[in-house]
């Protein structure tokens, strides 16, 4: 799977939001907004292939996490992020 490249970050009053582009702009109806972790999974995995086990990994280095929360995270990352159109 890979992040939609359609989508753009922006902060907004402090929030970090996804917003989708269309040829015709930004479609300000369809906004995401992104916590902190978030956010770095979305930055790091921009623009490459990943599969959950990336997102495990990723998570585990980056948090004082065990591997089974972790992986219980990302899998409920990569669905909403699925959801929301944001990973393809």
């Amino acid at each position: 799977m890979k992040i939609n490249d359609k989508m753009k970050i922006r902060t907004v009053a402090g929030e970090n939001i996804v917003i989708m582009q269309d040829a015709n702009g930004s479609d300000m109806t369809r906004v995401v907004a992104l916590n902190e972790s978030a956010l770095l999974l979305y930055n790091q995995l921009m623009g490459q292939e990943f599969e959950v086990d990336d997102v495990v990994r990723m998570l585990t280095d980056e948090y004082e996490v065990n591997e089974a929360d972790a992986r219980k995270d990302a899998e409920a990352w990569v669905a909403e992020m699925k959801k929301n159109g944001l990973v393809i």
